[in-house]
């Protein structure tokens, strides 16, 4: 009976050791929102976080995410996830929240919108392609519950969704002629782009892994001439202030990416604290009360002729990677791409990015996942030579690439 009593009473000491001994808890995915601190982007437990992935348009004609008449949302996420990649960088268009506000705040049917875009021939049999492939929609399915399947497939995989507002009309972009270019131009008014971004911004907060929104992609000196009157730095901040304010308000979880001028290839005022010209201003990160940690920049780059990776490093270093040097923010190359061949990966340009961007820490999205698009520039079925996909999305265009230097880079970019 007496050792009965001791070992009960161990039993109860041992019980309560346990009970009061710390248990530690990994943090569930995604863990954010995401924040900034100098250079880098961090999640809620502090923990360092860069982007390895891939661009995924869903901007233009028809305005929904490419590829479904070929593949099922879960196949194409499952490419992205099978080589180590944890985010896309999905693109959409302005023009698509218009047409919500015009159709009494009600969305547009895929199959109206496929109509629209390819004919009446054309539009159904891709539908039905559509469904066949991802039997959860159906013909009064809406744009944007196509978006926020393929935000549920990614989160169910693991990877984040980068949503960037690539142009104003759905069409291919870009150039300095296409009424998208600058605010102002043709199709691009201030007011209902601040719209745009309020509804995506506040839409995207049912999507558990919607950790970052851009402004705008590439903009750059437009034709119009009413609107190349305000083509310069100063001008450019007023816009953007307009923008973050416009995403922070109703959603002040996501970062926020700022693009620069010259279809995004220079942000180097910025990097560098150099004045706004024609202004004496700088960008100041008290310009942006209560999110100056949301802030990161942004870089396009397609120095695709470069003959020495010496002089393209110091190009990126130049127009806005010296911010990560200098420790003022996180800068990511949100596109950079290439013939998807069996040599080209193996050029100055490729190799050059392949090795530079993982010795950086910088976050990418490669330009472009796709194999093909509803339709380019008038061309329905348009074949995309410098998608990681083939046509049908359904292997590697270029194994050879992805086996050979992709992987690794991905790899590198995230350990």
């Amino acid at each position: 009976m007496v050792k009965l009593t001791v070992l009960s009473a161990l039993a109860v000491t041992i019980s309560s050791i346990s009970a009061a001994a710390p248990t530690s808890q990994v943090a569930s995915w995604p863990n954010g929102p995401f924040v900034t601190s100098g250079r880098w982007i961090r999640d809620a437990s502090g923990t360092n976080v860069t982007y390895a992935g891939a661009n995924w348009p869903g901007a233009a004609d028809v305005m929904i995410p490419e590829g479904l008449q070929y593949q099922s949302i879960e196949t194409i996420v499952s490419k992205i996830k099978s080589i180590g990649m944890n985010a896309i960088r999905l693109t959409y268009a302005i023009e698509m929240i218009d047409q919500i506000y015009t159709n009494g705040g009600k969305d547009i049917p895929i199959s109206t919108a496929l109509t629209k875009a390819l004919g009446t021939t054309n539009g159904p049999k891709v539908l039905a392609q559509i469904i066949a492939k991802n039997p959860q929609f159906s013909a009064s399915t809406t744009r944007l519950q196509v978006f926020d399947a393929v935000a549920a497939e990614c989160a169910k995989q693991q990877i984040y969704v980068h949503l960037d507002n690539h142009i104003s009309k759905g069409m291919w972009c870009c150039s300095t002629d296409d009424g998208n270019s600058w605010w102002g131009d043709t199709y691009f008014s201030t007011a209902n782009w601040t719209r745009g971004l309020t509804y995506m911004a506040n839409h995207g907060k049912s999507w558990q892994n919607l950790m970052s929104m851009a402004l705008r992609n590439e903009p750059r000196e437009p034709t119009n001439a009413a609107a190349k009157s305000t083509y310069n730095w100063q001008s450019w901040y007023t816009y953007i202030k307009q923008g973050t304010e416009a995403i922070h308000s109703v959603n002040s979880d996501v970062l926020i990416f700022l693009s620069g001028l010259g279809f995004d290839t220079t942000i180097t005022p910025v990097a560098q604290g150099t004045a706004l010209t024609p202004g004496s201003g700088k960008f100041s990160l008290s310009d942006f009360p209560g999110y100056a940690n949301k802030l990161v920049l942004e870089l396009h780059n397609y120095e695709n002729s470069a003959t020495s990776c010496n002089s393209l490093q110091s190009n990126l270093n130049n127009n806005g990677f010296s911010a990560l040097g200098s420790n003022k923010f996180p800068v990511m190359l949100t596109e950079f791409g290439f013939q998807m061949d069996a040599s080209t990966w193996k050029g100055v340009y490729a190799s050059c990015l392949a090795s530079y961007l993982p010795a950086q820490k910088a976050g990418w999205f490669i330009w472009v996942l796709s194999g093909s698009y509803y339709i380019r520039s008038g061309t329905q079925d348009y074949e995309e030579g410098w998608g990681l996909l083939s046509h049908d999305w359904s292997t590697w265009r270029s194994p050879s690439y992805v086996n050979g230097a992709l992987v690794t880079m991905v790899k590198n970019t995230l350990a």
